[in-house]
């Protein structure tokens, strides 16, 4: 299942299925879970986990070394679940010492051609991310995301569960869960209703996440005022995991 021509460390640990292409390099500390496949000109540098199923493409770079400055050759690391599908050319750099020391990522993602996860990223579950989105160090994503091609996170962002950002977007505040942003700088344009539907969420739901963004976006509340008003209104799971991801920004929500 190897190929004559590519390289792998006696170190890394693969599953006796796992199917690596002509002229890819597997390091030492990489562990590569059962039903895995790893194209051709693959690097995969550790310590680095993938979880089962994994599909890699062509050219793409899995654990290296991060481009932080302060970087001074720690054994950080990169972890990730079952399913992921990493296409051409991407990017999945380690963590670093200065922070959690691992980037992290969920299972069942798409990155899309030449996307970078920068150090220390923690990413959900179910998220796309298309060609040449691009994430700082320090950026959480949550689960079910998308992000647009050649959009852009800034360090030490928030991105919420379920929402969605529009092509070429440049996000530099923190993303509350639900919403559709666009522009640069990014700004809110309402809930992402198409991802909501098919991900089956019930219409008293959409309603009232409807109406808890027009309190935070369009009363002219302060946001504590609007949290307040939402909380008051309903209780709901999904309207307390919309205020809630507002209550989590550390850099101001997108407005």
């Amino acid at each position: 299942m190897i190929h004559t021509t590519a390289i792998v460390d006696p170190r890394a640990r693969l599953a006796e299925d796992v199917e690596v292409g002509p002229f890819s390099v597997i390091g030492p500390d990489v562990e590569i879970g059962s039903g895995s496949r790893i194209g051709p000109h693959v690097v995969i540098k550790g310590p680095t986990v993938l979880g089962a199923r994994t599909r890699i493409f062509q050219f793409a770079s899995v654990g290296e070394d991060c481009q932080d400055k302060k970087y001074a050759g720690e054994p950080t690391r990169l972890v990730m679940g079952d399913d992921n599908v990493i296409r051409e050319g991407v990017t999945l750099h380690r963590g670093t010492a200065q922070d959690r020391g691992e980037t992290t990522i969920g299972s069942r993602n798409l990155f899309m051609a030449y996307v970078h996860v920068g150090h220390d990223c923690i990413i959900g579950s179910d998220c796309v991310l298309a060609n040449q989105a691009t994430l700082a160090g320090h950026v959480t994503l949550g689960n079910f995301v998308i992000l647009g091609g050649l959009s852009a996170i800034h360090q030490f962002c928030h991105f919420g569960d379920y929402a969605m950002a529009g092509g070429g977007s440049i996000i530099t505040k923190d993303t509350p869960s639900f919403l559709m942003i666009n522009g640069n700088p990014a700004k809110p344009h309402g809930l992402n209703l198409v991802g909501l539907k098919r991900r089956g969420f019930s219409a008293e739901a959409i309603r009232a996440l409807n109406d808890s963004y027009r309190l935070v976006y369009r009363q002219g509340l302060t946001v504590a005022q609007a949290l307040a008003e939402i909380r008051s209104r309903y209780a709901l799971a999904e309207t307390e995991a919309f205020a809630a991801s507002i209550e989590l920004s550390t850099r101001g929500i997108v407005r």
